[in-house]
């Protein structure tokens, strides 16, 4: 790694003489490594020109690699589709959960608002608190009961009623 940074800044010298150096250095490292057993590498330089190769169209293959585009795409989508369902699945079931919630406690406080309504409007209770306030029972000819029917069977004229006097 150290030859190849070399022997990038140094421009002077011919890639032989950058090889023969680079040969040395691997000679001088291996020589601890084996046991009194000197074995050379060397390594050479490969040029291969391939200026002159020209890629064939295959309308085989681009037809295949076309056809297995469109299946990798159609088993994509319906990869995509199973798993969006199931979220949506998964999401709305957790909404009928929180709405069974929200309804089981509405119907207790519409239980407790009623077990209030019971327990305020217990006659005794009013009757009670009545007498507290200093209220006593009504006498008779006190109360007059409002059907809205006349007291006789005869007709009656609708009457304009006749404003009050105003004090002045």
């Amino acid at each position: 790694m150290a030859a190849c940074a070399t022997t990038y800044f140094e421009t002077g010298r011919g890639w032989g003489a950058r090889i023969a150096e680079h040969n040395a250095e691997l000679m001088v490292q291996q020589a601890p490594r084996r046991r009194r057993v000197r074995t050379p590498e060397f390594f050479f330089v490969k040029h291969f020109d391939n200026s002159r190769l020209v890629k064939a169209s295959d309308p085989v293959r681009a037809r295949e690699m076309r056809v297995f585009s469109v299946a990798v795409a159609m088993l994509f989508s319906l990869i995509m589709v199973y798993g969006l369902q199931h979220f949506y699945a998964i999401e709305s079931s957790y909404r009928v959960e929180s709405e069974k919630q929200t309804l089981d406690q509405m119907r207790e406080e519409n239980r407790q608002l009623r077990l209030t309504e019971a327990e305020l409007t217990q006659p005794g209770r009013i009757d009670q608190m009545a007498r507290q306030l200093g209220l006593a029972e009504p006498q008779p000819g006190q109360v007059v009961h409002s059907d809205g029917r006349p007291a006789s069977a005869s007709p009656t004229l609708a009457q304009i009623p006749s404003p009050a006097p105003t004090a002045q």
